[in-house]
């Protein structure tokens, strides 16, 4: 993460176009971890979400509602259809012959596109 977090810092800071207004949120397992490998992150955010994905879930909502004016949207309800997603995903993924093992360690691209169809057919649990 430090090496693409300064490259996006370093656009934020050196160039004077739409970039220099740009926001960054940055989550830390633990508070003050970063100050080991970055120690310059003034005027951006950084939250720790303590290795708990409601935790980041939350946070990450929070700053999208805040800083880019997501529709709002309660927590809860974010993490109620991720379940849901998860769970019509494993079932697809067995059916399909996918071992556990497989499904835990699926490629983000098929994985984006699972959750593009899943939402195009209306989510279905």
């Amino acid at each position: 993460m430090p090496f693409e977090l300064g490259i996006d810092y370093g656009c934020r800071q050196f160039h004077l176009d739409e970039r220099s207004g740009k926001k960054i949120l940055i989550l830390e397992e633990k508070r003050y971890r970063h100050q080991i490998a970055i120690s310059d992150l003034a005027g951006c955010d950084l939250d720790v979400h303590e290795a708990d994905f409601q935790k980041a879930v939350r946070k990450v909502r929070n700053w999208l509602v805040n800083e880019a004016d997501a529709e709002v949207i309660g927590p809860r309800k974010i993490l109620d259809a991720y379940a849901d997603f998860q769970e019509w995903h494993y079932e697809r993924q067995l059916a399909a012959g996918f071992s556990d093992d497989d499904i835990q360690d699926y490629p983000t691209k098929e994985l984006m596109s699972s959750m593009t169809e899943w939402i195009a057919i209306g989510k279905p649990i």
